[in-house]
């Protein structure tokens, strides 16, 4: 509804972004987050990353969980990255609504400019002292994950497969594994999806941040054995609509969107410890 109010869009240097993050922002401050916009400059326009801390934990002991909030000019971005920045959110507001404490400091972000090259997250990285960085013990990254045709990707922490971009910072394979863990609970297989890149765990990981998350596929298109595995169609991609005018709240996978959502909250609330 953001999106049709203001051009149809949430992309970078579009008021549909804006009014995104200042949606989110408002939720976050009623919730008791300590919040702040960190602006940025890309293409002649102004970016914007929201950032939220929750009160209390150790921190020196940093756990972060972000997804980027923009989307291509072409559409709302419902799956991409809609579907992520709302999990995330929600993870947020379960935190403050169960007055969860936590012995690791919370963090979470909502990037602007991905889609033009993670813009957005690099401009944090960057933004951060060596000190601060080697604080953030872990980075959680949800970018799409409610595909249509879904599957059930975690981030390879350990390079178990051997093949691709090889494991991600020490550190990444225990976050794989918590992850692992509640979908095993649930009954759901999991295939490890490389750290290739093309989402913001890029910038952190580039500095040594150890890094995780779920994605359930884009423009790739799905195999018989994966059709076997999971369900959905083989021989179609996982996102028909990916960065299309038709990646509208009918392009989402219900089932997908809430196992992934309480995937977010299972890793938060064990990576995080407390009570």
């Amino acid at each position: 509804s953001i999106a049709a109010a203001n051009g149809g869009n949430r992309a970078h240097g579009r008021p549909g972004y804006r009014a995104s993050l200042d949606y989110i922002k408002s939720r976050l401050d009623a919730a008791g987050y300590q919040t702040r916009i960190q602006s940025f400059t890309y293409a002649g326009a102004t970016g914007y990353n929201l950032i939220a801390d929750w009160p209390g934990g150790n921190a020196d002991e940093v756990l972060m969980v972000g997804a980027h909030l923009d989307s291509v000019t072409a559409g709302p971005g419902i799956n991409d990255n809609g579907s992520g920045s709302a999990a995330v959110l929600e993870t947020a507001l379960t935190v403050a609504r169960t007055g969860y404490r936590p012995s690791r400091h919370l963090r979470f972000g909502w990037w602007g400019a991905e889609e033009l090259g993670l813009i957005g997250s690099r401009a944090y990285v960057n933004s951060l002292s060596s000190a601060d960085r080697s604080r953030i013990k872990g980075y959680l990254n949800y970018d799409m994950i409610g595909s249509p045709n879904a599957g059930y990707f975690v981030y390879d922490g350990d390079d178990s497969d051997g093949v691709g971009a090889g494991p991600g910072p020490a550190g990444s394979a225990e976050i794989e594994r918590v992850i692992q863990e509640y979908f095993a609970g649930i009954g759901v297989p999991t295939r490890g999806t490389d750290f290739d890149g093309r989402s913001d765990y890029g910038p952190f990981i580039q500095v040594g941040i150890p890094a995780g998350g779920t994605f359930t596929g884009a423009e790739g298109i799905k195999t018989s054995a994966q059709a076997q595995l999971w369900g959905g169609q083989a021989g179609v991609a996982f996102d028909r609509c990916y960065h299309r005018s038709c990646d509208t709240t009918g392009n989402i996978n219900d089932t997908a969107l809430d196992r992934n959502a309480d995937s977010i909250a299972y890793a938060v609330w064990t990576l995080a410890g407390g009570s």
